[in-house]
């Protein structure tokens, strides 16, 4: 299919076109991970857990929301 005929379907809005990708090839940029060690104080921990807690996640999870969130603020700010 040629990039003008699959434009043409997504702006008709009426067909799926997800199937006219190969899926299992894809990849999302910036998505690699690499571990990292961080010592927080307890306090910080303790108010990690409860706010991970209240909201259901994990404290990895709230801590990555949180950075990520600071991070797209700092890089939006400069622009």
């Amino acid at each position: 299919m040629k990039a003008n005929e699959l434009d043409e379907k997504f702006d008709a809005g009426n067909e799926d076109i997800v199937g006219d990708f190969d899926l299992t090839t894809a990849k999302r940029s910036n998505r690699q991970q690499r571990r990292v060690n961080v010592d927080f104080p307890i306090w910080m921990i303790d108010s990690l857990d409860k706010e991970a807690s209240r909201l259901g996640v994990t404290r990895q999870s709230i801590i990555k929301v949180w950075l990520a969130d600071r991070l797209e603020g700092i890089a939006s700010a400069k622009h």
